[in-house]
């Protein structure tokens, strides 16, 4: 058997506001009823969930996600169309360009706790 992620645990200033602006940006769906007592659970996949937890003092983490073409357009027009700074490498995150490794398209925004998202077309 392959090893595979199942989940992970965010920390956030608000795990509801957390998982709810997650989904939204990545397409995803996100319900509040659906909540493990103590965490708000976002589907990204059939293997993978993030678990968002309310937390104090946590440093901002990264968080890179494989995705199609037509995903990576649907997600960086959900973060364009929000007014997100996003960039090209995790330290230019705000000039506003993508990026071209590996011969596909990458892009990094942060969400509002301060955690790096990275999209990539082709996989590091």
């Amino acid at each position: 058997m392959a090893i595979v992620l199942n989940h992970t645990i965010v920390p956030a200033k608000d795990k509801r506001a957390a998982a709810r602006f997650f989904a939204d940006m990545f397409g995803l769906s996100y319900d509040p009823s659906d909540d493990h007592g103590h965490f708000a659970p976002v589907r990204v996949n059939d293997t993978l969930t993030l678990l968002f937890d309310t937390a104090d003092g946590f440093k901002s983490h990264h968080y890179a996600f494989h995705v199609s073409d037509a995903e990576f357009d649907a997600i960086l027009g959900r973060v364009r169309r929000a007014g997100l700074a996003y960039g090209s490498a995790p330290w230019s995150i705000a000039d506003g360009k993508l990026n071209d490794w590996g011969g596909g398209r990458g892009v990094y925004f942060k969400d509002p706790d301060g955690h790096i998202l990275e999209l990539m077309t082709v996989p590091q």
